[in-house]
């Protein structure tokens, strides 16, 4: 019976328990603080990298990318959706784009994607960037699309509603915009997007484990230098916990919300724009500088939110969300700080406590 007393006692004292912040500042303090997200059942899983004048402050996986088969989250190895974060991608491909004279991003969309319905009024390359065309948004489910549609067949959905203003007479963030500026990308360019983006950006810039979604068969994926890597299980949260999120294929809105990557892939990507590389310093200043609607802010560049977080410090970057994941990712240049999050889990409404965080460091 003691044997059996001792048996249970011992199967609890090795359950994972809540860490105390008090006394705790600094990396400890936030080191606890993401192990309670999960510990508390906030989120499956989470995978940090935060870099300091190109030194690693933190880089370490949270609970679980697989639930089921009791995977844990590996920073370098584990593949998260990285939502919206593809914003930020596509947005050095068009600098580069524009660099090589294969874009004019004041030109008509029209001139390179002439059988798009014509509308009221036209539109370019930059208000589509810029989020300032007035193309609409997701109406009911689309934000969960299920269908193998090439990026071409994907317009489909939309392509014959109407403008919602005159462009550059507002702001309305949508998918849908980067979804026409990734077609006209790939009509000047005469490559597949993704083709352009990988030989352009992602391999000038190292970043081996950044895929399409169509290039992950099941869970995991044979990357560069003979390593493999594992997609995550993506998650919704629920009143009992966290269920399986529903299927849905992304690689039709790859440029705006579809690339799977790692926390150390998305923090060197962050490293190398704090650097500016890859583009020139002209090219950077478009990307990165808000635009402004009836002479207010937008705080949106080409691809790059643009703003200060609550202790008033600049950054780029991009907050996602999608089915499945939640993602943050912030540049500080004055700070030479990079900071990249990503959560297997459908908005698990934990941004509060991520801003939180980011103001320890």
């Amino acid at each position: 019976m003691n044997s059996l007393f001792a048996h249970i006692k011992q199967l609890f004292s090795s359950t994972p328990r809540s860490k105390s912040v008090r006394g705790l500042k600094g990396m400890e303090k936030i080191d606890a603080i993401f192990h309670n997200l999960v510990i508390e059942k906030q989120v499956p899983g989470l995978s940090v990298t935060i870099l300091k004048n190109g030194e690693t402050l933190l880089k370490k996986g949270y609970g679980s990318a697989n639930l089921e088969q009791k995977i844990p989250v590996d920073p370098e190895r584990t593949l998260f959706r990285i939502a919206s974060i593809s914003k930020c991608i596509t947005g050095l491909a068009l600098g580069r784009m524009m660099e090589e004279g294969i874009v004019d991003l004041d030109g008509s969309f029209y001139q390179y994607v002439p059988y798009y319905p014509k509308k009221r009024y036209d539109f370019t390359l930059r208000q589509l960037a810029s989020h300032t065309a007035g193309i609409r948004g997701y109406r009911g489910k689309e934000y969960a699309l299920n269908q193998n549609f090439s990026i071409k067949d994907s317009i489909a959905v939309f392509k014959n509603d109407p403008l919602l203003f005159e462009p550059g007479s507002g702001y309305l963030y949508n998918s849908f915009d980067f979804v026409l500026l990734s077609l006209a990308m790939q009509e000047a360019s005469g490559k597949p997007f993704r083709d352009y983006v990988a030989e352009n950006v992602l391999q000038p810039l190292g970043l081996d484990y950044t895929f399409s979604p169509d290039q992950v068969e099941g869970q995991s994926v044979h990357g560069a230098g003979g390593r493999d890597f594992w997609q995550a299980q993506f998650y919704t949260r629920t009143s009992n916990g966290f269920k399986k999120a529903m299927s849905v294929d992304n690689t039709y809105k790859l440029a705006g919300g579809g690339f799977l990557s790692t926390s150390h892939d998305v923090a060197r990507l962050g490293q190398a724009i704090l650097e500016q590389k890859l583009l020139k310093k002209e090219t950077y200043k478009q990307l990165l500088t808000s635009h402004t609607v009836n002479g207010k802010p937008t705080f949106y560049g080409l691809g790059f939110q643009v703003s200060q977080d609550a202790e008033e410090r600049s950054f780029v970057g991009h907050v996602g969300s999608s089915v499945g994941s939640y993602t943050n990712f912030f540049v500080y240049p004055k700070e030479e700080m990079v900071v990249s999050i990503l959560i297997n889990c459908t908005d698990p409404k934990v941004q509060t406590h991520l801003e939180n965080i980011i103001t320890l460091i």
